[in-house]
């Protein structure tokens, strides 16, 4: 059973223009530790890579706060979870603390999809209950 739906669009010139002000400073805000060493990586290459990193991360947490139903309110927050490849590269969410938390107790799982195309990076999130409801 679906529990939430969320989707973000983040403009990638505009978080460039965001990481030209606020600088390493905005990633360290939005991407946690596993993150920011692939954003790193990213930034050796070319600064275009790592800027589109960063606009699927912060459209990922959006999109995930969206599915929730209540925003960027505890449990959620940007270092409350992050977007990591499986084995075969597809991305998952891997959620911690009070958020994890959260989703466990609610018995909820999340589903994540992530497209970039040149201006814009996109993220969709399903969120569904991984029990089915008691009937009367």
């Amino acid at each position: 059973m679906i529990y939430g739906v969320g989707t973000d669009l983040c403009d990638i010139r505009r978080m460039s223009a965001f990481f030209d002000r606020r600088g390493l400073q905005l990633a360290h805000k939005i991407l946690r530790p596993n993150e920011f060493s692939e954003f790193e990586t990213r930034q050796h290459q070319a600064r275009t890579r790592a800027v589109q990193f960063l606009a699927s991360r912060f459209a990922a947490k959006e999109a995930l706060s969206k599915a929730m139903g209540q925003g960027f309110r505890p449990p959620m927050s940007w270092q409350a979870c992050e977007i990591l490849p499986d084995g075969n590269g597809k991305p998952i969410l891997v959620l911690h603390d009070k958020l994890e938390a959260w989703f466990d107790q609610r018995q909820l799982r999340a589903h994540i999809s992530l497209t970039d195309e040149h201006n814009y990076a996109l993220a969709f999130v399903v969120i569904e209950c991984q029990s089915t409801p008691q009937s009367d």
